[in-house]
């Protein structure tokens, strides 16, 4: 599902987003585990350094385990690396849209790079903005309760700007994006206006793309790079109801590579925010 425009979340049935298989038997095996040795939830959060909460979710599937808990686990529950060689498990698939696996390697994403076409990137969102690609824009439509569901968690995922330690965030837009006028003019001026407040933060990188520097590369549509906690680097590629989390190093370099040809063509930082002022001022 589109985790910057109109879509949030999972494979969906009966109306709910469905957690990946791998981290249901993960958490399963984790929890057996724990229970075996004696240990409780509280003290493995305690130990792992998360909340019990976190570790709960993770025992039902709908977090994923990253390397850091899974070593702990292992060591606490004596488990002789059975826990710890789940790892490799839960890596994203090659081919299968990986929405959720996605949300999960962004939250712990030691830094974010991505490109944008035709939305604000979802982090950068105000509700608003958000709610009208939620809401009216969706397909297939949705209910009112659904939308405010989906509108908490984008808000919810925005909190990964603020967080300490802080992570870098480097931001390419094309102009498209800001003349879409998504919600009508109220709406949008408060979205650009948004942008002109993050932009500010020190670990925020935001340039513009106008549109008279599109090249090819530019015009086939956005992508987001992230690097994990083990430092490999991620691509994430979204569409038309389809979206993939590639880790296979040849796919995830030419992604990179194409990265790095936009933000050559855009606009800098500084010139990027009298840009957006220019684009407010038309609105």
């Amino acid at each position: 599902m589109r985790t910057h425009g109109t879509w949030e979340g999972s494979t969906v049935r009966n109306g709910n987003p469905e957690p990946p298989i791998a981290w249901r038997y993960c958490g399963h095996q984790m929890k057996l585990w724990r229970t075996l040795a004696g240990v409780s939830r509280e003290q493995l959060a305690d130990e792992a350094g998360f909340s019990v909460e976190f570790i709960k979710s993770v025992e039902q599937g709908r977090r994923r385990a990253n390397l850091h808990l899974l070593q702990v686990t292992d060591d606490l529950c004596g488990a002789r690396g059975l826990v710890v060689a789940a790892h490799e498990y839960l890596e994203p698939s090659r081919h299968a849209p990986q929405y959720r696996e996605f949300f999960a390697a962004e939250a712990e994403a030691l830094s974010v790079s991505s490109y944008e076409t035709l939305y604000v990137p979802g982090l950068l969102q105000t509700e608003d903005y958000a709610r009208t690609l939620m809401g009216r824009g969706a397909w297939p439509p949705v209910d009112e309760e659904l939308v405010e569901q989906r509108v908490a968690q984008r808000l919810q995922r925005q909190a990964k700007l603020r967080r300490k330690p802080l992570a870098p965030f480097h931001y390419v837009i094309y102009e498209a994006a800001l003349r879409t006028n998504v919600g009508g003019p109220a709406v949008m001026k408060a979205q650009l206006e948004h942008l002109q407040e993050v932009s500010q933060l020190r670990n925020v990188w935001l340039q513009i793309l106008p549109a008279d520097r599109q090249t090819p590369t530019s015009l086939s549509g956005p992508f987001t790079l992230l690097v994990t906690p083990t430092h490999r680097l991620l691509a994430y590629v979204e569409g038309q109801n389809i979206s993939a989390l590639h880790s296979d190093a040849g796919i995830v370099s030419d992604f990179n590579h194409r990265y790095g040809l936009i933000r050559a063509e855009a606009l800098s930082a500084e010139e990027a925010v009298s840009f957006i002022e220019k684009v407010l001022q038309e609105l």
